[in-house]
């Protein structure tokens, strides 16, 4: 007979350190599993230190059976979301919890109580806490670790969400380039491919530059602006803020490679943007952070993981796109082929693109031109209140 159910909220910092250090306990047996630095997710549950908290309410609730943590889930409102989209919609995430289906489902319950208390008339999710951090379910392609800030979940948590009520709203896939098949001189790539970006890139005198580390306030509020431009009218957008921006790049800043990060311009003016990311995840599942041990530590085998065994030689396509204005000219094309050569280049193996909408067909075509594999999917569910 399984013992009492309870489902509390965590509002204190102990109590959001237990919620943390509930993750380790879902995924000991899990090898694929990347455990996330636990000051890095004490910010991010921190409404003191997040800025997502400035415009939106966040309520985090854990599950107990006699004391004993099984689950936990974030409410979520988020003001911009409903201000972009007119849309009373409110949001589920930090979703994680044992084999336990009636603790799912009062976890999924507390969550949609909390949005609708605050006049939502649907619930969306996973989402952590929007579209801008990680999203969405992993429904198909448990062949390996999450790539860098991609989630990553049990399969068996499909289940407890469509049996609580939740449908698909919306796919999201990821896509694996294999950069092994081509040179940096061009060799091995889509004749096509080269021969269309060459002119395009000549007629439309379209001019790449790659991020100036020097001058980074600068280079992440231009980012910010192409970002937010490029991105409006893509489903389940919300636009980023100054303050939200300069935390989440300056938390990126560490780990960029400016080898393959990179704007295009046209006239003077930045019209596109391409943030790739080296896929650290590769280091730190070696480096393996967990409770109790010292974050320096970690830091020290994470660092010689990554620096001297050279594991990361995977990147993620991870944010950009081009101001709509600009669209139809061939930038894209021009910054899909310069990513791709700037990897090879600078010793990558791989490139992960995600995540692309299912109802996104230009990307997912262009992502077809470099022979893309589509080899894991994620799914957000929506139920009405």
């Amino acid at each position: 007979m399984l013992g009492k159910l309870t489902i509390t909220p965590a509002e204190t910092a102990e109590e959001r350190r237990d919620y943390i250090y509930f993750q380790w306990e879902v995924y000991k047996d899990d090898p694929l599993w990347v455990p996330p630095l636990i000051s890095e997710r004490e910010a991010f549950l921190d409404p003191e230190q997040n800025p997502f908290h400035d415009h939106s309410r966040v309520r985090h609730f854990i599950a107990r059976r006699d004391g004993k943590i099984v689950g936990t889930i974030a409410g979520i409102v988020n003001d911009n979301h409903i201000r972009h989209w007119n849309e009373k919609v409110g949001f589920f995430g930090l979703f994680e919890v044992l084999k336990d289906q009636e603790a799912a489902e009062a976890l999924l319950e507390a969550a949609e109580d909390m949005v609708r208390s605050e006049g939502m008339t649907a619930i969306r999710g996973p989402v952590n806490y929007s579209t801008n951090e990680e999203c969405a379910l992993l429904v198909d392609g448990w062949d390996g670790p999450p790539v860098v800030l991609m989630p990553y979940n049990p399969p068996y948590y499909q289940d407890f969400i469509s049996g609580a009520g939740y449908a698909k709203v919306q796919d999201l896939y990821a896509y694996m380039v294999d950069l092994t098949r081509y040179k940096a001189d061009g060799t091995g790539i889509n004749p096509k491919v080269l021969r269309v970006t060459k002119k395009v890139k000549e007629r439309m005198n379209i001019t790449l530059h790659p991020i100036n580390m020097r001058n980074f306030a600068a280079e992440a509020e231009r980012f910010k602006e192409v970002y937010n431009a490029a991105w409006q009218k893509n489903w389940g957008f919300v636009p980023i803020t100054e303050a939200e921006m300069e935390h989440q790049i300056m938390a990126l800043k560490p780990i960029l490679d400016p080898n393959i990060v990179h704007f295009a311009e046209m006239d003077g003016k930045t019209v596109g943007a391409a943030l790739i990311l080296p896929d650290v995840n590769q280091a730190l599942i070696h480096a393996y952070p967990r409770p109790g041990t010292p974050e320096w530590w970690t830091m020290a085998k994470f660092l010689y993981q990554w620096k001297l065994r050279r594991r990361v030689t995977t990147m993620r396509a991870f944010a950009g796109g081009v101001i709509e204005e600009y669209r139809g000219r061939g930038v894209d094309a021009v910054m899909s082929l310069e990513t791709v050569l700037a990897g090879i280049r600078h010793g990558y193996k791989k490139m992960e693109v995600s995540w692309v909408l299912e109802s996104n067909i230009p990307m997912r075509q262009a992502v077809a031109n470099f022979d893309g594999e589509h080899y894991r999917t994620y799914r957000i569910y929506e139920k009405a209140l």
